[in-house]
């Protein structure tokens, strides 16, 4: 059996740097790094006497771009957007394409009214009131002691 020993570094630049330098290039591409990396906005979830709140981060978007669902009591929150850069210069043009989505998805508890749910967009954070069932909410008062 035949060990082989691969250099790190500049040495195997010296064997055949073009080699190297092709899956340098290729595997250090932001463009690919950027398709390769998965992109879930993040989501606080809070709940009051009245409602559940829920914020989600997606900066870079308008409120044309999501699509807010309920089926049986799954809330889905989906966004859609296409992006196309061109650069022109000299000699060639440079064109990309990017297309971003995301899927996020929340069982909604029995208390959550389906039908009294609102959505607002600002400043790139996707806010939803879920209100509750009137049954649901919390009545305090006081007992009195016989």
């Amino acid at each position: 059996m035949t060990l082989v020993k691969f250099a790190n570094g500049q040495k195997s630049r010296a064997v055949n740097p073009f080699f190297s330098d092709v899956f340098d290039s290729i595997l250090n591409d932001s463009f690919l790094s950027d398709k390769l990396s998965t992109r879930v906005p993040a989501v606080n979830i809070a709940e009051t006497e009245n409602e559940f709140q829920i914020e989600l981060a997606a900066p870079g978007l308008k409120k044309e771009d999501f699509k807010i669902s309920v089926d049986k009591n799954v809330l889905s929150i989906s966004a859609d957007k296409k992006t196309e850069n061109v650069e022109e210069g000299k000699k060639f043009s440079k064109r990309e394409y990017s297309y971003n989505s995301f899927t996020r998805s929340f069982t909604l508890p029995e208390v959550a009214d389906q039908g009294k749910i609102e959505a607002e967009y600002t400043d790139g954070i996707l806010k939803l009131n879920v209100a509750k069932k009137e049954e649901a909410k919390i009545q305090s008062r006081e007992i009195a002691v016989k």
